[in-house]
């Protein structure tokens, strides 16, 4: 019987599939099936081992326990691997991260090796603490610094300008020392979030910076050009810890950013100290790196690991008894092998990179479904024997996957920079520097449909919007099938999913299921710690996470939760205050059989009309938006967008000659901003408080702003909308609403994520 048999997948993940992953003829038709897909990825990855010795036949049987185990979502490799294996880019991996030299021939060497990878589809992280600080004098030019911040400014121009292998725009991540001299520039630069847009920011805090934290003490600034203590008029420069500390805590709590990567901890947890040092992370700080390194990942479906059904003698004070043991080791095994693979699979951006990589052959495997896990086996998330089962999972996936690494050495050898290791020092053999890693897995978890990451469920139902403009609602199918198991299942239930985050206070539900669907908002900050902390024990790399809040948390709340992270072992942490960001605000719903009358006669237009124009800023440019009215109504709209290309300005004009056709036939004005609003599109900023998502979009705020008064229906604000749990981010490229896990806004419609 053939193992390449019919792939079951959700209508979501078919869809996902077809916008992202399958193949493409060059009128942009899918050419692939997902079974197709798969075969092209087994086939690609499982010929590495003909480098190694391996026979035709062997190959073939890899090739057949390779896609058994991505067809059957028991694994799936990083995107990129799904994207690009057997296909002409043939760039497999995720992250990079590269050096920034204080030179401007360095800085802009970055900037360029950051748009070629890009370009092939990866994400970028640097850190800027190398760069003088802003205002030192530069002896060659006889000038002055501008600083690190306005040179990431340069980057996120750059990164703008570069779509990331023809699917979207790359993520960054910027990170600076919290003894640069810049250092408080650095914490607010985004004050202004119409800026920097392209980048995630962390803070690197030190061991010193901790400690200085604690017993409230100043702390020393150094300048990296000189490699002393920053001076300004001849006197040494501290500041004080705990006001540096309240104002990565305030802008946190703000907008969820600066996070914080507890520099020190991951230098001396790197299996490859101290031959090298680490600088940065990867754009969701999960993956430590140093320069010119690159991260392979893939991650594990936890919850095809429940035996089904549960052993008679299972109960959840012994939830292992739950689990498949052998067949998870299996897994992890054919994983490390899968991954190993990649490495000499991949077309690499740059030659530094493919060197670097293949010294460390560094891996990155993780897991997903954790919480589909918990479900099955009967415990909620917060659950001390979750905690307990947290423990025995992942010492076992680093245990096997360790084994397995150190069993590919006997026919591959050790990865050459072996001698610089902590493996040399114990004396044990290793094919990889690293095995282990917790990376954000929004859109290959759609994919497999299981739950992201180590996260808890974000939502128990979301809205999917579809190619024609349909909306269709999900539903999670564990809780699906217990409501219509227990016979609590209907329409008004699902309804009232759509509208809150929670269970807890939904009418006829049962109180047991309520404690088990925990979603994100239900769990505190310590319990999210907690979690990280345990699968952070056995990690190599990192662990991609975030810690949510509710918008009534204080900044006393954040302060607290950075400070356990650091008690507690984490490498790093995201934290995310629920309506933390300005919000587009939405509208009711119109009731059914609701009328709007207007005549289908248009009104011609007088010869004299005045109005007004209103400048408004787009990610296109500014925008200035004409409106003349008519008896104290709009009547017509002309909008012109500063140094643009023809075809934006042609959609510019097109959108104009539609809206003022609409107000000249009297359709009122709320339902045509009504269709404008939250369309989105590829540049996105904010601008006076509020989130310009596109042009028409921009148009539709400056009518609403000035005749809302028109209209007779109630607004829902962000605010209000947000105590529902309702995510008002906005996907680029479907317009549906986003969530944030794991360090990223990702879009559970069609995959787009930010990192």
């Amino acid at each position: 019987m053939s193992v390449y048999k019919e792939i079951k997948l959700s209508d979501n993940a078919l869809e996902v599939l077809k916008r992202r992953y399958l193949a493409k003829d060059n009128k942009g038709r899918v050419i692939e099936s997902p079974q197709e897909m798969f075969i092209r990825v087994s086939n690609f990855i499982a010929e590495a081992d003909l480098l190694y010795g391996a026979t035709e036949e062997q190959v073939k049987k890899t090739t057949e326990q390779f896609y058994k185990m991505m067809a059957t979502f028991e694994f799936l490799p990083n995107s990129p691997t799904l994207m690009n294996a057997g296909r002409p880019l043939g760039q497999l991996s995720a992250c990079f991260v590269l050096p920034v030299g204080d030179s401007m021939e360095e800085i802009f060497e970055a900037n360029k090796n950051a748009a070629l990878i890009h370009k092939s589809g990866g994400g970028t992280g640097f850190s800027f603490s190398r760069l003088r600080p802003k205002n030192s004098i530069v002896a060659s030019t006889s000038g002055v610094a501008s600083g690190p911040v306005s040179f990431m400014k340069v980057f996120n121009a750059s990164t703008e300008a570069v779509k990331q292998g023809g699917t979207r725009r790359g993520a960054n991540m910027g990170v600076l020392r919290v003894d640069h001299p810049d250092i408080l520039e650095f914490i607010t630069c985004k004050d202004d979030i119409s800026e920097l847009t392209n980048f995630n920011i962390s803070v690197a805090i030190t061991d010193a910076f901790m400690e200085a934290l604690i017993n409230k003490q100043k702390y020393p600034l150094y300048n990296p050009h000189t490699q002393k203590i920053h001076q300004i008029d001849g006197k040494d420069v501290y500041l004080d810890a705990q006001e540096v500390f309240d104002l990565i805590v305030d802008r946190s709590w703000r907008t969820g950013e600066p996070g914080i990567i507890f520099l020190d901890r991951m230098n001396q947890l790197n299996p490859m100290r101290p031959s090298e040092t680490i600088e940065a992370t990867n754009p969701c700080g999960e993956q430590p790196l140093p320069p010119y390194d690159s991260c392979n990942l893939g991650s594990i479906n936890l919850g095809k690991f429940v035996k089904e059904p549960l052993p008679d003698n299972y109960n959840i004070s012994e939830p292992d008894l739950g689990i498949d043991w052998e067949k998870l080791r299996n897994t992890i095994r054919t994983s490390v092998h899968f991954l190993d693979n990649v490495i000499d699979k991949n077309k690499y951006p740059l030659e530094k990179i493919e060197r670097q990589t293949k010294r460390n052959r560094r891996i990155g495997l993780g897991v997903m479904g954790w919480a589909d896990m918990l479900i099955k086996l009967g415990l909620p998330y917060n659950h001390e024997k979750a905690l307990e089962l947290a423990d025995k999972v992942m010492s076992f996936i680093e245990n096997e996957g360790h084994n397995q690494s150190s069993e590919l050495v006997k026919t591959r050898g050790k990865f050459p920079n072996w001698e610089g290791s902590i493996y040399k020092q114990n004396n044990i053999a290793m094919r990889n520097a690293t095995v282990t890693t917790i990376a954000p897995t929004g859109t290959i978890s759609i994919i497999a449909g299981c739950s992201s990451g180590i996260e808890p469920y974000y939502s128990i139902a979301f809205e999917r919007n579809v190619m024609d403009g349909t909306k269709l609602i999900e539903i999670n199918p564990l809780f699906k099938t217990m409501a219509q198991q227990d016979g609590f299942y209907s329409d008004d239930l699902v309804n009232q999913l759509m509208s809150h985050r929670s269970l807890s206070d939904i009418e006829g539900i049962p109180e047991r299921i309520k404690a088990l669907f925990l979603t994100s908002v239900d769990i505190s900050p310590d319990d999210h710690i907690k979690m990280q902390a345990t699968f952070q024990k056995y990690c190599d790399s990192s662990v991609s996470k975030t810690i949510n809040f509710p918008t009534s948390a204080t900044r006393e709340d954040i302060r607290r939760a950075y400070v356990l992270a650091y008690q507690s072992g984490c490498k790093g942490v995201t934290i995310y205050r629920d309506n933390s960001r300005p919000h587009q605000v939405l509208s009711t719903v119109k009731k059914k059989n609701e009328d709007i009358p207007f005549s289908s006669i248009v009104e011609k237009r007088p010869h004299v009309l005045s109005g007004f124009t209103e400048k408004i800023k787009t990610g296109y440019g500014n925008l200035y938006v004409t409106v003349n009215v008519k008896n104290n109504r709009p009547f017509e709209v002309f909008a012109h967008i500063g140094k643009s290309g023809y075809t934006t300005m042609a959609d510019t004009e097109a959108i104009c000659r539609l809206i003022s056709l609409a107000l000249r036939s009297n359709i009122p004005v709320e339902q045509v901003t009504k269709q404008l609003r939250g369309i989105g599109g590829s540049n996105q900023i904010y601008a006076d408080g509020s989130k310009i998502f596109s042009i028409p979009d921009a148009i539709a705020q400056v009518l609403d702003k000035n005749f809302s008064h028109l209209s007779n229906k109630k607004t829902t604000s962000s605010s209000e909308s947000g105590e529902k749990g309702v995510s008002l981010e906005i996907c680029p490229q479907c317009s549906a609403p986003m969530r944030f896990e794991s360090g990223c806004f990702n879009c559970v419609s069609c995959g787009y994520s930010t990192c």
